[in-house]
């Protein structure tokens, strides 16, 4: 069975880069404090109860991926290093992680979470600048990428629109060399 993912088309592709153009969303999203490893547990473990029937209708919703997180420590953009759900030692920082809900729902027919903590909001219609890998990766292999794409988007004069975000589409059992790993940043369109 496949997992459902956002909907996007590319718009230039040079490997391991590409420039997409994501339609709106809905996600569920929770901001968790601490290290990396703590935050990304706790934040994944609050959605996948909402998402697996903890809200007002006990309706479970088919999980999809990725599974996001970004840094809410704003002042350290050159320094994300974000996975969801395990993670990377960092400490100090409010992470917010995040699953986007199925297409079949909108924000009045999504099942509302019964833990406050839990936050349903529509992403708009955006760009992203990606850049994708395989394997494990660490806080410097993540950097790396970061930056990567960070002079990808230079070369190709594209501006950021927001913090970069991490995003895994496997299972932590998935296979090394099989698991789709992204760094992405938004951009200004």
């Amino acid at each position: 069975m496949a997992t459902e993912e956002p909907k996007y088309v590319v718009l230039e592709k040079s490997e391991p880069f590409e420039l997409r153009s994501y339609a709106p969303q809905i996600v569920a999203e929770v901001k968790v404090e601490g290290d990396l490893d703590a935050a990304s547990n706790q934040g994944f473990r609050l959605i996948a109860a909402y998402i697996f029937g903890k809200n007002q209708v006990s309706e479970k919703i088919a999980m999809t991926a990725p599974v996001g997180i970004e840094s809410g420590d704003q002042n350290k953009s050159a320094k994300i290093a974000m996975t969801a759900p395990v993670g990377i030692e960092s400490s100090g920082k409010q992470w917010t992680v995040s699953f986007v809900m199925p297409a079949e729902y909108t924000l009045a027919s999504l099942p509302k979470p019964l833990d406050p903590q839990v936050k349903i909001r529509e992403v708009p219609a955006d760009q992203r600048a990606v850049i994708n890998f395989s394997g494990f990766y660490n806080a410097e292999k993540v950097q790396e990428k970061t930056q990567a794409l960070r002079d990808w988007m230079q070369q190709k004069n594209l501006k950021p629109a927001g913090e970069p975000q991490f995003a895994r589409y496997n299972p932590p059992w998935t296979l090394p060399f099989m698991r789709r790993n992204e760094v992405m940043i938004r951009v200004q369109e």
